[in-house]
């Protein structure tokens, strides 16, 4: 705006003096204001009309030719303003565009990212901190504008058109990712993805658990459940607090437990109470007591100190809180089996 208003301003002034100053020197002729303001008028802007008043004095006639010349200079400034101001925008734009068409043509290996929603912008920018190469797909105008203006390399358009995938280089990506909310949607962008590249990896958001399967067969390499994922964590945070703040500390860290949930792993927690035989055992003796199923990987103390990668040899106390990592099924075996001798021992 400021550089709009200081473009125009004195061609604006200019044509407004010209006005001013024609009409000045009419009335110093002897013209009455009215008639001085009409003569300036069809002047300036070339109507044709005859003179109001005979201009019988050469001064007359040179002032008039002056006002006639001033007047379509001032408005060919103005006009001419605005048709610079329309050219330079177009002019720009197309610019614009070719610089993000080579952009994406210039891509090698990157991801195409479809949909620009709250996961695509998260994902988005999580490869742009890594400094990965990317191309986003999105066929919503405004969400397209907002990814241009966070500098994205965007394309706007349907995902599940090929020429669109073309137009991002889909033969040259390394993997694609559609995370829209449409389960019907991702698993046909994935089914037109794969048959244009058999070697892509592709990575596909599905709402309904039941979409997982039809996504793998469309030929999904690995498919995300959002509400799954998002259940399970909910139910660590009650269920393995401590866990959670053990792996809160490291931005790394923050999925630890999903993708340890893909190997079939997980970290489990173990509180030492008041009356448990671990009291003055060490981090050791606890592990051969495991069997070997698992192995500690952390510990609280009972003053909220987190300690990582703890030693053998540290000896627990009431109110510790260890963390091993182990199979899932063989702690589900660890706990009945503890179960099992506390009630024979009960029974002795």
């Amino acid at each position: 705006m400021q550089q709009l208003f200081q473009r125009f301003f004195p061609r604006v002034i200019f044509f407004i003096l010209t006005i001013v100053m024609s009409g000045i020197g009419y009335i110093a002729f002897g013209w009455e204001p009215l008639d001085a303001i009409y003569m300036v008028v069809i002047t300036i802007f070339g109507v044709g009309y005859g003179e109001v008043q005979p201009l019988e004095s050469a001064s007359q006639k040179v002032f008039t030719i002056l006002v006639v010349i001033a007047g379509t200079s001032s408005t060919v400034y103005i006009v001419g303003g605005f048709v610079q101001m329309i050219a330079e925008g177009e002019i720009n734009r197309a610019l614009e565009k070719h610089r993000k068409t080579r952009g994406i043509e210039n891509l090698q290996q990157h991801t195409i990212v479809c949909g620009y929603g709250r996961m695509g912008q998260i994902l988005a920018r999580k490869l742009h901190e890594a400094q990965q190469p990317f191309a986003i797909v999105e066929s919503d105008p405004d969400r397209a504008e907002r990814a241009e203006l966070a500098g994205y390399l965007v394309r706007l358009g349907n995902a599940a058109d090929e020429e669109i995938l073309y137009s991002v280089g889909i033969d040259r990506a390394k993997s694609l990712a559609t995370s829209l909310s449409d389960d019907a949607t991702n698993v046909f962008i994935t089914l037109t993805a794969r048959g244009l590249n058999p070697n892509l990896f592709i990575l596909a958001r599905g709402e309904m658990p039941s979409t997982e399967n039809k996504l793998k067969l469309a030929g999904a390499d690995r498919v995300v459940l959002p509400a799954t994922i998002s259940a399970l964590q909910m139910a660590n945070l009650i269920t393995h607090p401590t866990v959670f703040e053990f792996v809160k500390q490291d931005a790394g860290r923050s999925n630890l437990n999903e993708l340890l949930a893909q190997l079939d792993l997980q970290i489990h927690e173990f509180t030492v109470a008041p009356d448990s035989p671990s009291i003055g055992k060490t981090i050791f003796d606890l592990e051969v007591r495991g069997q070997g199923i698992f192995l500690a990987v952390a510990l609280r103390q009972g003053n909220g100190t987190v300690m990582t990668h703890p030693p053998s040899d540290l000896v627990l106390s009431a109110g510790d809180t260890v963390l091993v990592m182990g199979h899932r099924d063989d702690f589900a075996r660890f706990a009945r089996r503890q179960q099992q001798g506390r009630y024979r021992r009960a029974k002795l």
